[in-house]
Protein backbone atom coordinates (compact mmCIF):
# COMPACT_ATOMS: atom_id res chain seq x y z
CA UNK A 1 0.00 0.00 0.00
CA UNK A 2 1.32 3.73 -0.76
CA UNK A 3 2.59 5.90 1.65
CA UNK A 4 0.15 8.87 1.72
CA UNK A 5 1.76 12.07 1.41
CA UNK A 6 3.19 13.26 4.82
CA UNK A 7 1.43 17.07 4.70
CA UNK A 8 -2.13 15.14 4.05
CA UNK A 9 -0.93 13.03 6.94
CA UNK A 10 -1.02 15.98 9.04
CA UNK A 11 -3.45 17.75 7.44
CA UNK A 12 -0.68 21.02 6.93
CA UNK A 13 -0.19 23.59 4.18
CA UNK A 14 3.92 21.87 2.44
CA UNK A 15 5.02 25.80 3.88
CA UNK A 16 3.87 25.13 7.37
CA UNK A 17 5.95 26.57 10.32
CA UNK A 18 7.48 23.80 12.63
CA UNK A 19 4.95 25.44 15.41
CA UNK A 20 2.28 24.22 13.10
CA UNK A 21 3.30 20.64 12.43
CA UNK A 22 3.68 20.63 16.47
CA UNK A 23 -0.04 21.48 16.69
CA UNK A 24 -1.47 19.26 13.98
CA UNK A 25 1.24 16.35 15.52
CA UNK A 26 -0.22 17.16 19.03
CA UNK A 27 -3.54 16.60 17.62
CA UNK A 28 -3.20 13.69 15.84
CA UNK A 29 -1.14 11.80 18.53
CA UNK A 30 -4.05 12.76 21.24
CA UNK A 31 -6.87 11.34 19.31
CA UNK A 32 -5.66 8.20 17.81
CA UNK A 33 -3.18 6.89 20.64
CA UNK A 34 -4.16 3.38 21.14
CA UNK A 35 -4.52 3.47 24.92
CA UNK A 36 -7.60 6.13 23.81
CA UNK A 37 -8.95 3.74 21.28
CA UNK A 38 -8.65 0.07 22.61
CA UNK A 39 -11.24 -1.34 20.66
CA UNK A 40 -10.01 0.31 16.99
CA UNK A 41 -7.17 -1.86 15.65
CA UNK A 42 -6.73 0.85 13.02
CA UNK A 43 -6.01 3.96 16.02
CA UNK A 44 -1.91 2.13 16.11
CA UNK A 45 -1.61 2.56 12.47
CA UNK A 46 -2.67 5.86 12.60
CA UNK A 47 -0.74 7.01 15.44
CA UNK A 48 2.94 6.01 13.88
CA UNK A 49 1.80 7.24 10.29
CA UNK A 50 1.46 10.61 11.96
CA UNK A 51 4.49 10.07 14.02
CA UNK A 52 6.71 9.44 10.85
CA UNK A 53 5.23 12.55 9.06
CA UNK A 54 6.00 14.80 11.53
CA UNK A 55 9.63 13.44 12.49
CA UNK A 56 10.47 13.97 8.96
CA UNK A 57 9.28 17.07 8.24
CA UNK A 58 10.67 18.91 11.32
CA UNK A 59 14.13 17.42 10.14
CA UNK A 60 15.43 19.88 7.86
CA UNK A 61 17.78 17.77 6.00
CA UNK A 62 14.99 14.93 6.03
CA UNK A 63 12.33 17.52 5.01
CA UNK A 64 14.72 19.12 1.86
CA UNK A 65 15.13 15.50 0.75
CA UNK A 66 11.22 14.78 0.73
CA UNK A 67 10.38 18.27 -0.91
CA UNK A 68 12.95 17.36 -3.69
CA UNK A 69 12.16 13.51 -3.70
CA UNK A 70 9.28 12.63 -1.95
CA UNK A 71 9.04 9.06 0.20
CA UNK A 72 12.12 8.01 -2.01
CA UNK A 73 14.37 10.30 -0.49
CA UNK A 74 13.41 9.71 2.95
CA UNK A 75 12.79 5.75 3.23
CA UNK A 76 16.14 5.28 4.51
CA UNK A 77 15.99 6.79 7.36
CA UNK A 78 11.82 7.50 7.99
CA UNK A 79 11.54 4.12 9.94
CA UNK A 80 10.26 4.74 13.44
CA UNK A 81 13.75 4.20 15.07
CA UNK A 82 12.72 0.83 17.31
CA UNK A 83 11.82 1.76 20.37
CA UNK A 84 8.02 2.85 22.16
CA UNK A 85 6.55 5.20 19.73
CA UNK A 86 4.01 6.67 21.55
CA UNK A 87 6.43 8.00 24.32
CA UNK A 88 8.65 10.51 22.57
CA UNK A 89 4.68 11.85 21.53
CA UNK A 90 3.33 11.96 25.20
CA UNK A 91 6.26 13.46 26.38
CA UNK A 92 6.65 16.26 24.47
CA UNK A 93 2.93 16.64 24.97
CA UNK A 94 3.35 16.46 28.65
CA UNK A 95 6.71 18.64 28.86
CA UNK A 96 4.67 21.62 27.42
CA UNK A 97 1.56 21.17 29.84
CA UNK A 98 3.71 20.88 33.28
CA UNK A 99 7.31 22.07 32.35
CA UNK A 100 9.34 19.50 32.40
CA UNK A 101 12.24 20.93 30.90
CA UNK A 102 13.04 22.08 34.61
CA UNK A 103 14.20 26.07 33.24
CA UNK A 104 15.36 24.92 30.00
CA UNK A 105 15.07 26.81 26.96
CA UNK A 106 13.74 26.10 23.46
CA UNK A 107 17.26 25.68 22.22
CA UNK A 108 18.50 23.44 25.82
CA UNK A 109 19.63 26.67 27.67
CA UNK A 110 19.15 27.24 31.09
CA UNK A 111 19.11 30.33 32.93
CA UNK A 112 21.95 30.42 35.61
CA UNK A 113 22.01 30.59 39.34
CA UNK A 114 21.22 33.53 41.66
CA UNK A 115 23.81 34.31 43.95
CA UNK A 116 24.20 35.96 47.31
CA UNK A 117 26.64 38.55 49.01
CA UNK A 118 27.09 39.43 52.11
CA UNK A 119 27.89 43.23 52.27
CA UNK A 120 28.68 45.11 56.12
CA UNK A 121 27.99 48.66 56.06
CA UNK A 122 28.62 50.81 59.12
CA UNK A 123 25.23 52.85 60.29
CA UNK A 124 26.22 56.27 58.69
CA UNK A 125 25.93 54.68 55.60
CA UNK A 126 22.82 53.21 56.05
CA UNK A 127 21.26 56.25 56.71
CA UNK A 128 22.62 58.47 53.78
CA UNK A 129 23.06 56.12 51.19
CA UNK A 130 26.57 55.38 49.47
CA UNK A 131 28.46 53.65 46.57
CA UNK A 132 30.85 50.87 46.88
CA UNK A 133 32.51 48.63 45.18
CA UNK A 134 32.31 44.78 45.29
CA UNK A 135 34.69 41.75 44.33
CA UNK A 136 33.53 38.44 43.80
CA UNK A 137 34.60 35.11 42.78
CA UNK A 138 32.02 34.20 39.74
CA UNK A 139 32.24 32.13 36.66
CA UNK A 140 31.83 33.61 33.04
CA UNK A 141 31.77 32.58 29.55
CA UNK A 142 34.38 30.52 28.80
CA UNK A 143 36.39 32.84 26.08
CA UNK A 144 37.97 29.73 24.43
CA UNK A 145 34.63 28.08 23.54
CA UNK A 146 32.40 30.55 23.81
CA UNK A 147 30.17 28.38 25.85
CA UNK A 148 29.83 25.83 24.25
CA UNK A 149 31.78 23.35 26.17
CA UNK A 150 33.36 21.81 23.33
CA UNK A 151 37.15 22.00 22.01
CA UNK A 152 37.32 24.66 19.12
CA UNK A 153 36.71 23.36 15.29
CA UNK A 154 34.13 20.66 17.25
CA UNK A 155 30.64 20.98 18.33
CA UNK A 156 28.77 19.39 21.10
CA UNK A 157 26.64 16.54 19.41
CA UNK A 158 23.12 14.93 20.41
CA UNK A 159 23.18 13.17 23.40
CA UNK A 160 22.47 9.14 22.50
CA UNK A 161 20.60 8.05 25.56
CA UNK A 162 17.63 11.37 25.21
CA UNK A 163 18.02 11.74 21.20
CA UNK A 164 18.32 15.54 22.24
CA UNK A 165 15.29 16.14 24.47
CA UNK A 166 16.87 16.27 28.08
CA UNK A 167 14.80 13.99 29.49
CA UNK A 168 14.60 10.37 29.66
CA UNK A 169 10.89 9.09 29.52
CA UNK A 170 9.03 5.88 31.27
CA UNK A 171 5.76 5.12 29.23
CA UNK A 172 3.34 3.18 32.20
CA UNK A 173 -0.06 3.20 30.45
CA UNK A 174 -1.43 6.55 28.74
CA UNK A 175 0.77 8.15 31.41
CA UNK A 176 4.34 9.15 30.20
CA UNK A 177 6.71 9.93 33.31
CA UNK A 178 9.55 11.71 32.89
CA UNK A 179 13.51 12.61 34.44
CA UNK A 180 16.49 14.36 33.46
CA UNK A 181 18.52 12.46 31.48
CA UNK A 182 21.71 11.12 33.28
CA UNK A 183 24.19 11.53 30.40
CA UNK A 184 23.47 14.85 29.22
CA UNK A 185 22.09 16.50 32.45
CA UNK A 186 19.45 17.92 30.90
CA UNK A 187 21.12 20.02 28.10
CA UNK A 188 20.14 17.10 24.99
CA UNK A 189 24.00 17.50 24.35
CA UNK A 190 27.09 15.49 25.16
CA UNK A 191 31.04 17.04 24.42
CA UNK A 192 33.04 14.26 22.82
CA UNK A 193 35.91 16.47 22.77
CA UNK A 194 36.08 18.74 25.62
CA UNK A 195 37.26 22.22 25.25
CA UNK A 196 41.12 22.85 27.30
CA UNK A 197 40.12 26.02 28.80
CA UNK A 198 37.03 25.30 30.93
CA UNK A 199 37.18 21.15 29.96
CA UNK A 200 33.63 21.09 28.96
CA UNK A 201 31.72 23.25 31.53
CA UNK A 202 31.08 26.47 29.09
CA UNK A 203 32.08 28.17 31.78
CA UNK A 204 35.51 28.92 33.72
CA UNK A 205 35.82 30.81 37.56
CA UNK A 206 36.84 34.25 37.43
CA UNK A 207 36.90 37.47 40.13
CA UNK A 208 34.97 40.18 39.38
CA UNK A 209 34.42 43.78 40.67
CA UNK A 210 30.90 45.58 40.63
CA UNK A 211 29.56 48.46 42.14
CA UNK A 212 26.94 48.76 44.05
CA UNK A 213 24.56 51.50 44.82
CA UNK A 214 23.34 51.73 48.34
CA UNK A 215 20.26 53.32 48.74
CA UNK A 216 19.88 55.62 52.07
CA UNK A 217 17.40 54.09 54.59
CA UNK A 218 18.32 50.76 54.05
CA UNK A 219 18.39 48.28 57.11
CA UNK A 220 19.63 44.68 58.23
CA UNK A 221 18.63 42.21 56.21
CA UNK A 222 17.78 44.25 53.15
CA UNK A 223 18.32 42.92 49.37
CA UNK A 224 19.78 44.77 47.01
CA UNK A 225 19.01 42.78 42.88
CA UNK A 226 22.03 43.38 40.79
CA UNK A 227 19.89 41.67 37.24
CA UNK A 228 21.75 39.54 35.12
CA UNK A 229 25.34 39.39 37.89
CA UNK A 230 24.52 35.72 39.12
CA UNK A 231 26.11 32.78 37.41
CA UNK A 232 25.78 32.65 33.66
CA UNK A 233 23.55 30.63 31.69
CA UNK A 234 23.97 27.31 30.02
CA UNK A 235 24.40 26.92 26.44
CA UNK A 236 23.73 30.81 26.24
CA UNK A 237 21.15 31.02 28.89
CA UNK A 238 20.01 34.36 30.86
CA UNK A 239 22.73 34.87 33.79
CA UNK A 240 21.13 34.70 37.41
CA UNK A 241 20.62 37.66 39.26
CA UNK A 242 22.96 39.00 42.48
CA UNK A 243 21.57 39.43 45.64
CA UNK A 244 23.53 41.95 47.42
CA UNK A 245 22.37 41.36 51.59
CA UNK A 246 23.13 44.34 53.87
CA UNK A 247 24.28 43.51 57.12
CA UNK A 248 25.02 47.00 59.74
CA UNK A 249 28.17 47.05 61.29
CA UNK A 250 27.85 47.64 65.52
CA UNK A 251 27.85 50.98 66.36
CA UNK A 252 29.73 52.57 69.41
CA UNK A 253 26.96 55.03 70.03
CA UNK A 254 23.76 54.17 68.71
CA UNK A 255 21.44 50.87 68.36
CA UNK A 256 19.11 50.92 65.30
CA UNK A 257 15.30 50.09 66.09
CA UNK A 258 13.75 50.34 62.57
CA UNK A 259 13.72 54.05 61.69
CA UNK A 260 14.83 55.20 65.39
CA UNK A 261 17.87 55.16 67.35
CA UNK A 262 18.65 54.74 70.82
CA UNK A 263 21.46 55.74 72.72
CA UNK A 264 22.79 55.76 76.35
CA UNK A 265 22.82 59.16 77.58
CA UNK A 266 25.21 59.40 80.96
CA UNK A 267 24.31 62.35 83.35
CA UNK A 268 26.68 63.73 86.46
CA UNK A 269 25.00 62.97 89.70
CA UNK A 270 25.28 66.58 90.33
CA UNK A 271 23.08 67.43 86.54
CA UNK A 272 20.54 64.76 87.26
CA UNK A 273 19.78 66.43 90.81
CA UNK A 274 20.08 70.09 90.43
CA UNK A 275 19.25 70.15 86.24
CA UNK A 276 21.14 71.22 83.45
CA UNK A 277 22.03 71.09 79.88
CA UNK A 278 23.96 68.39 78.70
CA UNK A 279 25.26 67.44 74.50
CA UNK A 280 24.73 64.39 72.77
CA UNK A 281 25.80 63.46 69.19
CA UNK A 282 23.44 62.73 66.47
CA UNK A 283 23.70 61.44 62.95
CA UNK A 284 23.72 65.15 61.31
CA UNK A 285 25.54 66.69 64.42
CA UNK A 286 25.47 67.63 68.06
CA UNK A 287 22.30 68.93 69.79
CA UNK A 288 21.95 69.95 73.53
CA UNK A 289 18.91 68.48 75.96
CA UNK A 290 18.05 69.86 78.83
CA UNK A 291 18.22 68.40 81.83
CA UNK A 292 15.46 68.80 84.84
CA UNK A 293 16.19 68.63 88.16
CA UNK A 294 15.62 65.48 89.75
CA UNK A 295 15.89 63.45 86.62
CA UNK A 296 16.39 59.83 87.49
CA UNK A 297 17.70 57.19 85.63
CA UNK A 298 15.87 55.19 82.91
CA UNK A 299 13.86 58.77 81.98
CA UNK A 300 13.61 59.09 77.90
CA UNK A 301 14.18 61.85 75.78
CA UNK A 302 12.69 62.01 72.26
CA UNK A 303 14.42 64.05 69.48
CA UNK A 304 11.81 64.36 67.03
CA UNK A 305 12.74 63.70 63.35
CA UNK A 306 16.81 62.60 64.45
CA UNK A 307 16.67 59.21 63.75
CA UNK A 308 17.12 57.34 60.42
CA UNK A 309 14.12 58.05 57.34
CA UNK A 310 14.16 54.17 56.19
CA UNK A 311 13.60 53.51 52.30
CA UNK A 312 9.90 53.11 51.97
CA UNK A 313 9.28 55.64 54.86
CA UNK A 314 7.60 59.00 54.89
CA UNK A 315 9.90 60.46 57.04
CA UNK A 316 12.33 59.97 59.50
CA UNK A 317 12.70 58.61 63.05
CA UNK A 318 13.14 59.45 66.55
CA UNK A 319 15.87 59.76 68.20
CA UNK A 320 15.80 58.20 71.86
CA UNK A 321 17.99 58.87 74.80
CA UNK A 322 18.23 56.83 77.83
CA UNK A 323 19.76 58.38 80.78
CA UNK A 324 22.27 56.31 82.73
CA UNK A 325 22.81 58.77 86.20
CA UNK A 326 26.68 57.81 86.64
CA UNK A 327 28.15 56.81 89.91
CA UNK A 328 31.25 59.50 90.47
CA UNK A 329 34.28 57.60 91.33
CA UNK A 330 38.02 58.34 92.46
CA UNK A 331 36.68 60.69 94.57
CA UNK A 332 38.95 62.97 96.72
CA UNK A 333 38.63 63.43 100.73
CA UNK A 334 36.96 66.72 100.35
CA UNK A 335 33.96 64.93 97.74
CA UNK A 336 33.77 62.14 100.43
CA UNK A 337 33.27 64.27 103.31
CA UNK A 338 30.63 66.43 101.12
CA UNK A 339 28.92 63.53 100.30
CA UNK A 340 28.49 61.93 103.42
CA UNK A 341 27.09 65.63 104.88
CA UNK A 342 24.98 65.32 101.86
CA UNK A 343 23.66 61.80 102.95
CA UNK A 344 23.41 62.65 106.86
CA UNK A 345 20.78 65.49 105.53
CA UNK A 346 19.03 63.29 103.29
CA UNK A 347 18.55 60.09 106.09
CA UNK A 348 17.05 62.65 108.96
CA UNK A 349 14.15 63.82 106.14
CA UNK A 350 14.90 60.59 103.87
CA UNK A 351 10.84 60.34 103.18
CA UNK A 352 10.94 63.78 101.19
CA UNK A 353 14.20 63.68 99.89
CA UNK A 354 14.55 59.26 98.36
CA UNK A 355 10.33 58.78 98.11
CA UNK A 356 11.30 55.43 95.98
CA UNK A 357 13.78 53.87 98.89
CA UNK A 358 10.44 54.92 101.59
CA UNK A 359 8.26 52.92 98.98
CA UNK A 360 10.49 50.33 98.33
CA UNK A 361 11.07 49.83 101.81
CA UNK A 362 7.19 49.77 102.63
CA UNK A 363 6.56 46.57 100.15
CA UNK A 364 9.33 44.72 101.66
CA UNK A 365 8.25 44.96 105.00
CA UNK A 366 4.80 44.25 103.27
CA UNK A 367 6.38 40.77 101.67
CA UNK A 368 7.98 39.85 104.78
CA UNK A 369 4.93 40.34 107.09
CA UNK A 370 2.58 38.53 104.44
Amino acid sequence: MAKRDYYEVLGVNRDASEDDLKKAYRRLAMKHHPDRNPDNPKAEELFKEAKEAYETLTDRQKRAAYDQYGHAGVDQSAGMGGGNPFGDAFGDIFSDIFGGGGGRGRNGSYRGADLQYNLEITLEEAARGTETRIRIPAQEECGTCHGSGAKPGTDPITCPTCHGHGQVRMQQGFFSLQQTCPKCHGSGKVIPNPCPECHGAGRVKRNKTLSVRIPAGVDNGDRIRLSGEGEPGLNHGPSGDLYVVIHLKPHAVFQRDHNDLHCEMPVSFTVAALGGEIEIPTLDGHAKIKIPAETQTGKVFRLRGKGIQGVRSQGPGDLLCHVMIETPVNLTERQKELLRELEAINQADGERHNPKAKSFMEKVKAFFAG
